[in-house]
């Protein structure tokens, strides 16, 4: 039997697509100690250089993964939501990383001790194939989110990372602030600004108080880059098309 192409999802409800496609004696083995948890806006999942204390699987909502500098400034450069889990370290044996990782959209989901996690990866070769089967294909995220930061403009950037924010929430309309969505895409707010002002005159988003609200989907992934579709693709052939 194929560990990665069994899903447990028929056998439990969990919205997090990486806990449904465990197998079931890896979800149950799991289950106990996964305790649900609201994450807001800028809740700290774990700081950079300090011991990880839960893992996360997202429900809903975004979770960033960035690289802080000494200056201050900060650069993301990963994403993680309903696909995946918050604490790939544990995976490779560290109980720390230089990374940090919080909410940059809020949401909800479920978190396990992560030494609890760390003795269920020693002991389950299935659930140690399937992680890293995921590890690998968050590195291709990585590693696309890198190139698109170079290579494709900020528009088309822009509408990838809306695009990929609400394939993750439960509906087109989510919390989001142009200092936070300009701090995720490396660049000034003013650009941001002027970038989200287009997209409603497009008729394609409205944005107002913070909250941005998608109108018209197809139009906006139209305006995506490649990148969109590609990291989309790596997902739905790990766990199964969402759609």
């Amino acid at each position: 039997m194929s560990v990665i192409g069994f899903s447990a999802k028929a056998e439990h409800r969990s919205r997090n697509r990486l806990l449904a496609h465990f197998t079931q004696a890896d979800y149950e083995r799991l289950r106990p100690q996964l305790k649900p948890i609201n994450l807001p806006e800028q809740f700290v999942l774990y700081a950079a250089q300090h011991p990880i204390e839960f893992v996360y699987f997202p429900e809903s909502g975004v979770a960033s993964l960035v690289v802080s500098m000494k200056n201050g400034k900060t650069v993301e450069v990963g994403t993680i939501g309903n696909e995946g889990f918050v604490g790939l370290p544990i995976v490779f044996g560290e109980s720390a990383g230089p990374i940090g990782a919080f909410m940059q959209v809020p949401g909800a989901g479920l978190r396990m001790p992560a030494a609890a996690f760390r003795h269920e990866i020693e002991r389950s070769a299935t659930l140690r194939a399937t992680l890293m089967h995921y590890a690998g294909t968050f590195f291709n995220q990585v590693a696309h989110s890198s190139a698109c930061a170079l290579l494709h403009p900020l528009e088309q950037r822009c509408c990838r990372w809306l695009m990929s924010t609400a394939d993750r929430m439960p509906s087109d309309q989510f919390a989001l602030t142009q200092e936070f969505l300009a701090m995720m895409l490396g660049v000034r707010r003013s650009s941001v600004s002027a970038v989200m002002g287009e997209l409603q005159r497009k008729g394609f988003v409205r944005y107002s108080r913070g909250r941005v609200t998608l109108l018209d989907r197809k139009a906006l992934q139209a305006s995506t880059c490649e990148c969109y579709h590609l990291m989309k693709g790596e997902f739905d052939r790990l766990l199964g098309d969402d759609a």
